[in-house]
């Protein structure tokens, strides 16, 4: 029970990789305030977490919007007296184009949604962390950070973006006891992906088994990594066994590489 009684936020959480890593922390103990758009599924999420003995709390937030971030913060001091970690998983895949063909308003979107969202989360609570001299705070990017991703590049430059966040927060955090770190997926089995490869599938002209084959055999391990194996991650880097590190960066991605 490595996170007994800690006030976690994970943001996203209503399904996907946010759900698993809500699950990862409640059966470690945690109370986890789940945070998302998506209201009905993080209610189904926190029903699971009361099974296990935990106290989750469903707060709806679009992380685009500062002020609900800031009311995202208060409640869960209201409720905890405190935020022990942060989970900054809430995202979206936007556009998949060539960037001639990208409009302003997808751009922004996708910028707002994937790492302005990310700052005003870290923002609202590195205050109480910072009060505490404790704190983790594990920004969910992905392998997109490390290579070009052509057809999607608001999505690279966001997770780009969401790295030198992560590095930046360490070195200003840190002298407070207060941890930072990125963690990188790539092709990770679930609905999510499966939405990404088709519509890579439909912009490049092929159907979705042949891209899906082709992005498979970008994994050495010949196999998409499980929303489970991230969650694993993501607990293991905010627990007290990864107490020395902080301002990097870990791909969960079966070796991935982009052709």
């Amino acid at each position: 029970m490595r996170f007994k009684d800690q006030a976690v936020i994970v943001t996203g959480a209503g399904y996907g990789i946010g759900k698993q890593i809500a699950l990862a922390f409640g059966r470690e103990g945690a109370h986890v305030v789940l945070a998302a758009r998506s209201t009905e599924k993080m209610e189904g999420v926190a029903e699971e977490l009361r099974g296990m003995g935990t106290r989750p709390v469903v707060f709806p937030l679009d992380v685009r919007f500062e002020d609900q971030v800031k009311g995202l913060v208060d409640k869960t001091l209201a409720e905890f007296g405190k935020v022990d970690v942060l989970v900054n998983n809430a995202g979206i895949a936007g556009p998949t184009k060539l960037a001639r063909d990208i409009s302003g308003e997808e751009w922004i979107e996708s910028m707002d949604v994937n790492l302005n969202g990310a700052f005003y989360c870290a923002k609202y609570v590195s205050t109480p962390m910072i009060e505490a001299k404790r704190g983790n705070i594990v920004n969910i990017g992905s392998v997109a950070s490390r290579i070009g991703y052509p057809l999607r590049t608001p999505y690279a430059a966001s997770k780009w973006g969401m790295v030198g966040l992560s590095h930046s927060l360490a070195a200003e955090l840190g002298p407070y006891g207060i941890r930072v770190n990125a963690i990188l997926p790539g092709p990770i089995r679930g609905e999510r992906f499966d939405r990404v490869v088709a519509a890579r599938a439909e912009a490049e002209g092929k159907n979705f088994e042949e891209q899906m084959e082709e992005y498979t055999g970008m994994v050495p391990l010949r196999r998409l990594v499980g929303e489970d194996e991230v969650a694993d991650t993501v607990t293991y880097i905010a627990s007290d066994g990864a107490s020395g590190v902080t301002g990097q960066a870990f791909t969960v991605c079966g070796g991935f590489r982009m052709q």
